[in-house]
Order: structure tokens, then sequence, then C-alpha cells
């Protein structure tokens, strides 16, 4: 594995792990879940894949990530705010440049480039320049009025001068790049001589997906629970990070714990989609009250599914001491292809019964005398069977309301 370091849509990508062989735009695809870049004939023929690398377009599939260590990148999901965009869109609807709209991104990429490049561009020019991008459906008619048609808007309002996209000399993608925010010039580290830091807190580097999420915000959910034991009593227990980890169905650990560190694994089956993840979390306690954080990343080790998070808890007394409240804050984010099953609503129902699960696995762990162990939790965590009790369950309550109207 190769570590990068780069900027996608204005986001730092730090210390992302990427195989030498991944392409650019599978990378983008599959690990930060940009999916507005596609992907058609694989071979730097169709442009469909076209994206912008240090200001120049280039074809991400044929793009290594790994060459693009310290570039800034810019998809189409990045140039929402862009004037030259919205142009382009706008004109790509009012002059119908589209029909599946498969090839449109990297239509629109190149377009952009021939917009600011060549603010002179006759038909022939542009049909030329995007000689580059394939349609099998507009005829390019369409595609080429509507470049045109923004080339002469432009050149109206007085912005017909030609923009030099790029002063430097070699590839696109070859650490020319401004520097990050807060962070630097970024280029090759090797390069630099500059050392790659070690990572946080003993948590190997490989488990560490950290362009997991592209830099956008996690996912949040909140659940909470009792269980009818004192809340110093479930204090320590959560102190024991190892067993806590196991409460869950389809955990189990690749290392014995520590106070503070734990690197787990947990099995996920979803119909006939099987995934093993391997990674590491540390936690934080703070005793005076009684809360705590988790930390942790992890990777499926059967495909380029990654996910990082974090969980905050806090114990709160019950029924005069007797019993326990749980709440807990979750924040994900699920990159690759898994990703799907994070995207729907359908997962806070999802969310709510895995945390039933823990709680009953909680409540045996601490109601075992001295310390023995409780029943051993599933081997694998069957999401599958969890979306269709939630689809059973809503099926249900819709036909139980209809039946309540009449």
């Amino acid at each position: 594995m190769k570590v990068i370091n780069l900027t996608v849509n204005g986001q730092d990508v730090r210390e992302a792990s990427v195989e030498p062989r991944t392409h650019l735009a599978d990378f983008l695809r599959d690990t930060l879940n940009l999916t507005g870049t596609h992907l058609g004939c694989e071979h730097g023929v169709c442009g469909a894949c076209t994206l912008m690398v240090d200001g120049v377009p280039a074809r991400s599939c044929i793009t290594l990530a790994v060459a693009c260590d310290g570039a800034k990148v810019t998809t189409i999901e990045g140039m929402d705010d862009d004037e030259v965009m919205r142009a382009l869109r706008a004109a790509f609807t009012r002059e119908h440049a589209l029909q599946c709209g498969y090839c449109t991104p990297g239509m629109l990429a190149s377009a952009h480039d021939v917009v600011l490049r060549m603010p002179e561009a006759t038909e022939r020019d542009i049909r030329y320049a995007m000689s580059g991008n394939l349609c099998r459906c507009t005829g390019y008619v369409g595609i080429v009025r509507a470049v045109q048609s923004v080339i002469t808007q432009r050149r109206a309002a007085g912005l017909g001068s030609p923009v030099r996209l790029r002063q430097e000399l070699g590839p696109v993608g070859s650490g020319h790049a401004q520097p990050m925010a807060g962070g630097g010039p970024v280029g090759r580290r090797e390069e630099a001589g500059a050392p790659v830091p070690a990572p946080q807190s003993g948590v190997p580097r490989e488990a560490v997906p950290a362009a997991a999420g592209g830099g956008r915000q996690l996912t949040t959910l909140h659940q909470s629970f009792s269980v009818d034991f004192p809340r110093d009593e479930v204090w320590a227990f959560f102190g024991r990070l190892g067993e806590v980890t196991t409460c869950l169905p389809g955990a189990s650990l690749l290392a014995p714990a520590t106070e503070t560190h734990v690197e787990p694994k947990l099995r996920i089956k979803v119909g006939p989609i099987v995934a093993d993840f391997e990674g590491a979390a540390d936690m934080q306690r703070d005793e005076a009250s009684h809360t705590g954080t988790i930390h942790g990343s992890a990777r499926d080790t059967r495909s380029a599914s990654a996910t990082r998070g974090e969980i905050r808890y806090v114990l709160t007394e019950e029924k005069e001491g007797a019993a326990t409240r749980v709440e807990v804050q979750v924040g994900f984010a699920l990159t690759g292809p898994l990703a799907q099953f994070s995207r729907s609503s359908i997962v806070k129902d999802i969310a709510q019964r895995m945390t039933d699960a823990f709680a009953q696995n909680l409540s045996a762990r601490l109601g075992q005398p001295d310390g023995g162990e409780a029943p051993a939790a599933a081997a694998e965590l069957n999401a599958g069977a969890l979306v269709l009790s939630v689809l059973r369950a809503r099926i249900a309550g819709l036909f139980g309301k209809l039946f309540r109207r009449r």
C-alpha cells in the first residue's frame, strides 16, 4: 500500500492508503464515494471519466491515484459553485445537449477547459477540441451549440481573454497543486524529505481509511436503552473494552484489548454479500461525568468498503440507582460498495435493532456471576435479515393505519 495526500473538491484528503495499481477513478468512486465520475471504456478513449487534476482535464481511468500525491483534483461534484460550469449546465439544458447523461460529467469537464482556453473558438474548433469525448445518443449538435453559446456570452461580457490553466511543465498529478488548507505545501513526501508521521494512537495504518467519507460530516444516530444494574457496575464494565466490543452481534477481537485500545473484527452479511471489517479503535473516559468517547476505523478485507466513526456515551442513574440509562450517539461514514446501505432512513431502524441486541448481550454479561462469560453473540451480523424485519414492521404498520382509518 502507498500513502498519499491530495486535495479533492477543496477538501484535504490526508494519509489515504491506496494500492499502487489503483486508478484515480476507482479511488474517487470506491473510497471517496464520488460517483459523479463515470467509467466507460476504462482505456482513456471515451472521455466519460474526464475530470480536473491541477486545473487540467485528465482521464481518471488511466491516471494512477499514487501519481496524484500532492495534486488538486476537482470532480463534477466539486464544480457546483464554478461560474463557467453553471453557465455550461444551463446551456446544456437549453440546447438539449444530453440524453442518457452518462457522458455528461466528462463532457462538462472538457467543455469547461475549452471555454477558458479558447475564447475565440469556432464551431470547428469546438468539435476538434471535444472530439476526445464520445457520446452514443446526442449526435453532438446540441453539445457544440451549448459550448459555443457560453463562449459567446462570455465574450459579450468582456470575459474573452484566454486563461492559462497551468504554468509548470510535467504531467497532470505530478505535484503542482496549491498548498492544503492549514497544512503547508503538499507535494511528494519522499521527494521533499519530510518523514511520514506514524499513525496515531497505535492504530495500524492499513486499518485507517483516512479518506473514508471524503472529508464529509459523519452521519449521526442517537440511541438509548436501560439495564437493570447500578451505574458504577455498568461504568466498570464499559472500561473493559474487549468485553464491550464483543457484545455487538458479529464482533470479535483480532488481538487482546487494553484499557484504551481495541482491534475488532465485524462480520456482516447482506444477502449473498459477506463483509469482514477489520480495524482499530481508541477510547477516552471521564469518570466524573460518566461519559466516554470511542474513535475508530475499519476496512473490509473482501472489498474496497471502509468506515470511520465515533461513539459517545453517557451513563445516568435510573430507579433510584437500581438501573442505568445508556445514551449513545453514533457518528459514521461508510464508503465503497456497501455505502448504499447507509443512505436510507431505514438505517435508523436497523441501528435500533442492533442497539437492542447490544443491550441484551450487555445485560447477559453483567448478570453472569463471578465474571463468567455470557452466551456467545452471533457469528455474523445479518443486515439483510434486519432489513427484512424492518420492512415487515413498516408494511404491518401501514396496513394497520389503513384498516384503522376504515
